[in-house]
């Protein structure tokens, strides 16, 4: 098994539309696929993201992400998978993409620290 990066990004915030029982509907969704990478003994690593960050450029730290950008990154989880194709297959089940999120999936690469 090698592990897959499944980078969750945004247009923006997705639930604030939601009424309080979609956004219930849609954090038990959540638990449930999380829950079954877990059993499955797949689920590496994941978490949703604060809202302190920074951006570094040309060893300049500049402010940002910014709430106004049309890409933010909501969070990522580290799955195992046996291919890339599993891991595409995986990342379609997550329910950031029935909300109109896009899954960015990268192989990670061994520990060379």
């Amino acid at each position: 098994m090698t592990d897959y990066l499944l980078l969750m990004r945004h247009n923006g915030d997705p639930m604030a539309d939601m009424s309080p029982e979609q956004m219930q509907q849609h954090l038990a969704q959540w638990g449930q696929w999380m829950g079954d990478l877990a059993k499955a003994g797949r689920l590496t690593d994941g978490k949703p993201l604060g809202q302190a960050a920074a951006c570094v450029r040309a060893n300049a730290v500049i402010d940002g992400p910014y709430a106004e950008a049309k890409d933010v990154v909501g969070g990522y989880v580290i799955v195992a998978c046996e291919s890339l194709a599993h891991a595409i297959e995986t990342a379609k089940a997550c329910p950031t993409v029935e909300i109109g999120g896009l899954i960015e999936v990268r192989e990670t690469e061994p520990n060379v620290l």
